[in-house]
């Protein structure tokens, strides 16, 4: 897997604490895979899973001792984005601020490009 720097897709601090918390919790995982696929009702969703061994297939950004894995095609819509962690009363979440994003649902799920 190639490297990027951190500046081709950023994460808060609050999110890598949340991704290192939710590895913790689950006991196993060398990382966090970040994607997008085609749903939602504005057509494409951001997905989450967990990692249990090395894929060669994308990048890999490492921040704090947190591995987040991206594929190559969800790449592509995620440059330049800042993945964010934040809590607001009883809401809590991981929030992209992407700038690739042409319009957001209003549940906030799926994005037009």
């Amino acid at each position: 897997m190639q490297v990027f720097s951190s500046t081709d897709l950023n994460f808060s601090d609050s999110a890598i604490d949340h991704f290192l918390s939710s590895l913790e919790n689950r006991g196993k995982g060398v990382g966090i895979k970040i994607g997008v696929k085609k749903a939602g009702c504005s057509g494409y969703e951001y997905f989450f899973d967990y990692v249990d061994s090395f894929d060669d297939d994308g990048v890999v950004f490492e921040k704090n001792g947190c591995k987040i894995f991206v594929d190559n095609s969800s790449l592509d819509f995620l440059k330049g984005s800042l993945v964010d962690y934040q809590k607001d009363g009883l809401n809590q979440g991981i929030k992209f601020v992407n700038p690739n994003a042409k319009a957001v649902c209003g549940c906030g799920e799926s994005f037009t490009i």
